[in-house]
């Protein structure tokens, strides 16, 4: 079982910045990405940035230039760097953390309560 605390969310003027913060607690295998997603009022989720074990990462095209992923894997949380944020950024993000004990094996998913990011116009 993992437990997934985000952090960091509130109300922001369109231009400005914000840090999200994901502190994961349980077991978390050696094979796992922590990923942030949205979701805005009326559309479904959307995946905004993914970390892997690996090293990798990835964003939606959406975001790429203004948002960074990072981790700290000795305190097992990810961060989201939200810079020139824009009205359509509003959403609540959330968390996820899938990890696998090994590369092939059974995934287990989690995610976070999430935490509302408004952008003022």
């Amino acid at each position: 079982q993992v437990d997934l605390v985000e952090s960091g969310g509130g109300l922001v003027q369109a231009g400005g910045s914000l840090r999200l913060s994901c502190a994961a607690s349980g077991t978390i295998f050696r094979v796992n990405i922590m990923a942030w997603y949205r979701q805005a009022p009326g559309k479904q989720r959307e995946l905004v940035a993914v970390f892997a074990s690996s090293g990798n990462t990835n964003y939606a095209d959406s975001v790429k230039g203004r948002f960074t992923i990072s981790r700290d894997n000795a305190k097992n949380t990810a961060y989201l760097q939200m810079n020139s944020l824009k009205f359509e950024d509003t959403a609540v993000y959330y968390c996820n953390l899938k990890t696998s004990v090994f590369p092939g094996s059974t995934w287990y998913d989690y995610w976070g309560q999430g935490t509302q990011v408004t952008v003022s116009s």
